[in-house]
């Protein structure tokens, strides 16, 4: 019988026999470079964040007034809130 590890002809595993290890390098490679992306914060595609935002909660503020959801004085005043929490800095 003449399965596909016997195949080089000399009885040996032939080139197969490297197959199952890159392989498997392969998939921990690919692990190890996802975790890292995530870990570090480059979600890559699926990455929900704005888009060069520093402050999502002023942004959200800002979209809420915008869409006429809240008034002028209803924003100063929640703005005020925000940069005061924040020491100030926005």
């Amino acid at each position: 019988m003449n399965t596909l590890a016997h195949w080089a002809g000399g009885g040996g595993p032939g080139p197969w026999i490297l197959l199952f290890p890159l392989l498997w390098a392969a998939v921990i490679l690919g692990l190890v470079t996802l975790l890292r992306r995530v870990r570090h914060g480059r979600g890559g595609p699926w990455r929900r964040a704005a888009a060069g935002s520093a402050n999502p909660p002023v942004d959200l503020l800002a979209h809420r007034f915008a869409a006429g959801e809240i008034d002028e004085e209803e924003y100063w005043m929640r703005l005020s809130v925000l940069k005061e929490s924040k020491g100030g800095a926005t």
